[in-house]
């Protein structure tokens, strides 16, 4: 029985987790193929209960080896049409990238190289927020593309029903350096704070440590959530492995309350989309 790649990346990324409330590890949330389904067709208004979630999984196994591919994503997302399509889009690139570069590996390694001819992809949107005016989503991506380990991380997506587009989480505001101005020290206090839980020492961010910096938002996925299902009062800030850490140290995951501060962080054209957490 094949097991899902996504495990192994949720086995890792739940290591970073930490018990608590907000400022800790505790998540936020969730060539053309013949054999690849159409795109979404757009649900009938009086039926949209009806939606379901859509899953595509495609493996094959051949001269020694193994491509398995996943992409799926919930009922939410199936509701929106143009959503959907640009999802299904995204699938169909990657599904067409790993398709063509596994095929190359089986010409490029004709010997017992397992790890060179293996290929694995993995992606799963969850729902942060469904708010009257936005979904906010979360995909956890895992990919393998030979080697020793895969990679593994998280994207954020925002969808604007209004305007019908979408953004990335950090797209909301001003710069990824106005939030982080807004957020002042407890960002820093707060990933410094994880990384001491996982290695058991204090993090000196003045010894010039490869991992020992506070990386800037630019290098995370900013997840958007909700606790009132009316406006975004709660983010998610979400380091990758390599980012904050080694690869066997794994992920970073903070949450943070929605302030005064970080509301003048927002793009004026979203400030009626968040409040501050009460």
């Amino acid at each position: 029985m094949r097991t899902p790649l996504f495990l192994i990346s949720l086995a890792l990324s739940s290591a970073a987790c930490a018990p608590g409330g907000d400022e800790t590890g505790q998540p936020i949330a969730g060539p053309e193929n013949p054999r690849a389904p159409a795109s979404p067709k757009a649900p009938d208004a009086l039926n949209a209960d009806a939606v379901q979630a859509f899953t595509f999984d495609d493996q094959e196994q051949r001269d020694g080896g193994t491509r398995e591919f996943s992409y799926s994503w919930p009922r939410e997302v199936a509701r929106i049409e143009p959503l959907a399509v640009q999802l299904d889009k995204e699938r169909t690139s990657a599904l067409t990238t790993q398709r063509r570069e596994w095929e190359q590996s089986l010409v490029d390694f004709p010997g017992d190289c397992v790890s060179c001819k293996s290929r694995g992809y993995e992606k799963e949107w969850q729902v942060v927020a469904d708010l009257p005016g936005y979904l906010s989503l979360s995909a956890n991506l895992y990919e393998y593309t030979g080697g020793a380990h895969g990679i593994y991380g998280k994207q954020s997506l925002v969808w604007d029903k209004e305007r019908a587009r979408s953004l990335a989480g950090i797209e909301l505001f001003n710069s990824p350096v106005a939030l982080e101005n807004a957020l002042g020290a407890r960002l820093c206090e707060a990933l410094d704070r994880a990384r001491e839980r996982k290695r058991g020492m204090a993090v000196d961010r003045s010894s010039g440590g490869a991992f020992n910096d506070c990386p800037g938002l630019d290098e995370a996925s900013l997840l958007i959530g909700s606790s009132n299902g009316q406006t975004f009062d709660r983010i998610g800030v979400y380091f990758g492995p390599y980012v904050a850490g080694a690869y066997a140290e794994g992920d970073y995951e903070l949450n943070f309350p929605v302030t005064g501060s970080v509301l003048d962080a927002v793009k004026p054209e979203y400030a009626s989309a968040f409040s501050v957490k009460r």
